[in-house]
């Protein structure tokens, strides 16, 4: 087979005029993927292809209904209204499992992004900031509003996302972009798309959902593209995850837990970005 196998599955491949292109998979934090689901549910967007391929991980999902599914990468769209744009979406439940695949995918989901008029490119991600940063006293303490910052292919598509509340300065505070969140944007660069990632702070421990950092991410998105999402109702999701996560876990023991994650801020290899 193909290395990436695309299926259709809209009745037909709509008609779109200059759509934006909103990437965001699992990585640190899962920030990409919790802003991006967010905003499929809220949008009620459409689901347009299935990207398969024997370089997703080597498992299976076990659904509601007690079946198994095997992984997936989706891509969305959502037909403009108002002074909303039209929008696409990459969502799924995994990232390409080594480096090439990863290329070869960025450069698929490119081939029929062109092929749909696409104009511009967003990632998502988390930086994943120390354990340092975050626990004080015996419990963890979350940022109510993490910072967000961006990179682009240029400094003009950067400048845009500025009156939006978005931190430009980023180079300093992290290492390199890893997975599809940077490889779609180096290879937006070589075809000469505009593109940009918003990365969102968040918490560098593998047990931990950044909602927080993904619900800024979408208050940027909202206000910059006139998505007319209802943040309020993602605030409501927020409290309840929080409520959830804490009657499974105990909050004083988990410093103990993360002892050695990270370096301080100013230090080498401060965080992880995906």
């Amino acid at each position: 087979m193909a290395e990436w196998a695309v299926k259709l599955l809209a009745k037909s491949v709509p008609k779109l005029s200059k759509p934006v292109l909103i990437a965001g998979l699992p990585g640190i934090g899962n920030v990409g993927k919790v802003a991006v689901d967010f905003m499929v549910e809220e949008l009620k967007a459409e689901k347009l292809y299935e990207f398969f391929s024997y370089n997703l991980p080597h498992s299976v999902f076990v659904t509601e209904e007690n079946l198994v599914e095997l992984p997936m990468i989706s891509l969305y769209f959502k037909k403009g209204s108002g002074k909303r744009q039209d929008i696409l979406f990459l969502a799924g439940d995994v990232q390409p499992v080594n480096e090439q695949s990863c290329y070869s995918f960025s450069d698929t989901v490119l081939d029929y992004f062109t092929k749909l008029g696409g104009a511009q490119v967003i990632t998502i991600g988390g930086i994943g900031l120390p354990a340092e940063l975050y626990f004080k006293k015996g419990a963890v303490n979350v940022p109510n509003k993490p910072k967000v910052y961006c990179t682009g292919t240029s400094k003009d598509v950067v400048d845009s996302f500025k009156i939006v509340g978005v931190e430009p300065g980023l180079y300093g505070v992290v290492g390199p972009i890893i997975g599809v969140t940077g490889v779609l944007l180096g290879l937006s660069k070589r075809r000469k798309i505009p593109a940009i990632s918003l990365l969102a702070e968040t918490f560098s421990h593998p047990m931990y959902l950044g909602i927080r950092g993904a619900r800024e991410v979408v208050s940027v998105l909202n206000d910059k593209l006139a998505l007319g999402i209802n943040i309020k109702e993602l605030d409501r999701e927020i409290r309840e995850m929080e409520s959830e996560a804490a009657d499974r876990a105990n909050p004083a023991e988990l410093p103990k837990a993360l002892r050695g994650i990270g370096k301080t801020r100013t230090g080498e290899d401060v965080s992880y970005i995906g």
